[in-house]
């Protein structure tokens, strides 16, 4: 009932012993910090497509249902001209997905983590795969180890190929049939895009003190996710 949840996440942070608040206590926190709740927070865009979706799919089979399937994370990490290190992922979820079902996102670990000693890693795509490999730990860990961001990305990248074997979830190549984009800086400001997939839309944006700039991100896999 919130429209801006990763502020409401930082309150967490700030005025909480907690690392995560869910549900109707989630709600109530909110409003007890000032924040305005919404009956509703569908756009008219949004209500269409709910509907159309509440004809189309049978409740019982939700698997069964992948009509273009929608995302809306964001990732932003940041490195202080101090060299403190942040990072923030707020994201509208999976679309079609059943209720109750969580993400990546608020997974410290999954589909965000940060170490001030080190650096941060986030992502978009597929929050289930960060979650099974608890991937941007394991970007940090890698950047630890003396990685560079690009180089601990694909081998976050290259765990989660290992860990996909639920057939529905590969391709006609064996491969996986879903996208996943890692965001990585390390405490000294070295930074990288790395896709599992390559093409037009695996761009990141970067600003530095010499501008702002969209690069190409790096991949790991030649093609599409669809198996092209």
């Amino acid at each position: 009932g919130v429209r801006t949840p990763s502020l409401v996440a930082r309150e967490v942070m700030a005025h909480t012993d907690h690392h995560l608040l869910v549900g109707e206590g989630a709600q109530r926190f909110a409003r007890q910090m000032g924040f305005t709740i919404v009956p509703d927070l569908n756009t008219e865009h949004s209500r269409r497509e709910w509907l159309k979706w509440k004809q189309k799919t049978d409740p019982e089979h939700y698997l069964d249902f992948d009509d273009e399937r929608a995302y809306g994370t964001i990732h932003c990490n940041g490195v202080t001209a101090k060299g403190d290190v942040a990072g923030v992922t707020t994201t509208s979820g999976l679309a079609w997905k059943i209720p109750g079902r969580v993400g990546d996102s608020p997974i410290l670990g999954a589909g965000n983590f940060v170490d001030n000693a080190v650096g941060a890693g986030g992502s978009t795509g597929r929050g289930e795969a960060n979650l099974f490999s608890l991937a941007s730990f394991l970007i940090v860990e890698e950047m630890r180890r003396g990685a560079h961001p690009k180089d601990a990305a694909l081998t976050a990248l290259k765990r989660i190929v290992a860990n996909t074997v639920e057939k529905r979830l590969l391709n006609g190549r064996g491969k996986p049939n879903f996208q996943v984009k890692f965001y990585v800086v390390s405490k000294t400001g070295q930074h990288a895009g790395v896709a599992l997939y390559g093409g037009s839309d695996a761009t990141y944006a970067v600003c530095a003190a010499s501008g702002p700039r969209t690069p190409a991100m790096d991949y790991l896999i030649e093609g599409t996710a669809s198996g092209g």
